[in-house]
């Protein structure tokens, strides 16, 4: 069929019109710019890949050299915020690999292990949706809201739901450091440690990234009509707790599918955190969950056993967080 054909596709031209089309195909490796060089997800999960690909067995030295040195529940703490917080800087994806690495060197039970990578994973989910370099869920809310009213910048979700988030992270830590001084450790012994990935699977992940991106563009901009007509009018309270199925979906494709500029500050506030909090639940809820989970070997009943506890605790806490200031202004 020709294109003058499909422009009689309902759908097809009309919903995906030739700007989006452009937008989808610039949105992954522009989101914003440092000293005129445009700045992307993609290019930061290549850089941020090709750094740990080259330094991997400096990581594996230095890690080796401090779990002996510090005290085990110490390392855990800082396993689980420090990728956290400079995942919104390296992604989501490099940040996973990382723990993927590390943990391997704690001694400790798998038991253990796991709860680790788990409470680690969820850090990282915190985190990442801190900038639109972290991961595709915050790439594609600072796409969908670069426009009037909110014209959102690099720093927009830093402002919107940082003070949220940070604590949130410190918490979890503190969290895995609790857990780990009850639990008895074994010798020093990287007995899952993974050999270093061939460089073409970190050019392969980088344009796996673009094109994951591409298409959240594409099927957002699908759901405009659904998003007109519905979730303007979606009470911020139901919106937040229908966004515990992101723990069975990817949350990137729900955001893309309700992040827009006709929402309230309030309802997406409530979207992004119901996305967030529920992600970790389950092993295709987010990205680190699914790198980490493969690399150590952990199933999805490990996974769940320790996950969704945390991330309904998570929930009901973000929703108090959330909604009494605005119900005590009589908002709600």
């Amino acid at each position: 069929m020709t294109i003058a054909g499909f422009a009689h596709v309902p759908g097809v031209i009309t919903g995906w019109r030739w700007g989006i089309v452009i937008e989808s195909l610039i949105a992954p490796i522009r989101i914003g710019d440092f000293f005129g060089i445009p700045i992307g997800i993609v290019q930061i999960v290549l850089v941020a890949g090709l750094a740990v690909y080259f330094g991997f067995t400096a990581i594996e030295n230095a890690a080796m050299r401090v779990m002996k040195q510090v005290p085990v529940p110490v390392i855990a703490f800082i396993i689980i915020v420090m990728p956290g917080l400079v995942s919104s800087l390296i992604s989501a994806i490099v940040a996973a690999i990382l723990i993927a690495e590390l943990v391997c060197f704690l001694p400790l039970q798998r038991a253990e292990m796991i709860k680790v990578t788990v409470i680690a994973c969820f850090s990282i989910g915190l985190g990442a949706a801190l900038t639109p370099v972290g991961e595709p869920l915050a790439t594609i809310t600072i796409e969908k809201l670069a426009g009037p009213p909110y014209y959102a910048g690099f720093g927009y979700l830093v402002e919107t739901i940082g003070y949220l988030v940070l604590p949130g992270i410190l918490a979890l830590g503190i969290l895995g450091m609790v857990m780990i001084s009850r639990a008895g450790t074994v010798g020093i012994s990287p007995r899952c440690r993974q050999y270093r990935e061939p460089i073409r699977n970190v050019i392969v992940r980088a344009l796996k990234v673009y094109v994951f991106i591409m298409a959240l563009v594409l099927l957002g901009e699908g759901f405009n009509p659904l998003i007109m007509a519905i979730l303007p009018h979606t009470p911020a309270t139901v919106l937040y707790w229908f966004n515990i199925v992101s723990a069975i979906l990817d949350n990137a494709t729900l955001a893309s599918a309700e992040i827009s500029p006709v929402l309230t500050p309030l309802q997406i506030k409530s979207a992004l955190m119901g996305l967030i909090a529920a992600g970790v639940m389950l092993i295709p809820g987010n990205i680190p969950n699914i790198i980490a989970s493969r690399k150590l070997k952990i199933s999805s009943r490990e996974w769940a056993k320790i996950a969704i506890p945390v991330g309904l605790v998570a929930m009901v806490i973000y929703f108090i967080a959330i909604f009494l200031p605005e119900y005590t202004r009589g908002l709600l």
